[in-house]
C-alpha cells in the first residue's frame, strides 16, 4: 500500500482544540479518519518548528491521501500538505526506468 507523510499546521482554533481535548484525542481521530479511507496509521508525531504534526500513512491510493487531505484541510483548523514516500527498493526500479526524453543538452 502506498505510503504518506502528512504534514499538518494547526490554526489558532485546532490549536484550542489540541489543548482541550489532548493530543491522544486527535491522535485517535485522525487514526479512524485514516482507517475509514481503508488504510493504517504508521506513527502520528507533535512537533515544534513550522509544522505541528508529522503523520505517516498506510493509504490505499492518491485519491485516499487527497480525500483525507480535503477533509482535514476543509475543516478549517489545520493547513495539510501530504507527500508521496517512496522506499528505496522503489528508487532501484525508477532508476532502472529509462524513458525518452531529450534533456536539451547537444
Amino acid at each position: 500500500m502506498p505510503r504518506f507523510l502528512v504534514i499538518a499546521r494547526y490554526e489558532a482554533q485546532g490549536a484550542r482544540a489540541v489543548m482541550a481535548a489532548g493530543g491522544s484525542a486527535r491522535r485517535s481521530a485522525f487514526a479512524q479518519a485514516v482507517f475509514d479511507l481503508g488504510g493504517q496509521l504508521e506513527s502520528f508525531d507533535f512537533a515544534l518548528g513550522d509544522a505541528d504534526v508529522y503523520a505517516v500513512v498506510d493509504l490505499p491510493d492518491a485519491a485516499a491521501a487527497a480525500s483525507l487531505s480535503l477533509s482535514i484541510s476543509g475543516g478549517g483548523v489545520a493547513t495539510v500538505r501530504t507527500v508521496v514516500l517512496l522506499t528505496p527498493e522503489e528508487i532501484d526500479r525508477a532508476a532502472r526506468l529509462n524513458p525518452d526524453y531529450p534533456s536539451g543538452l547537444r
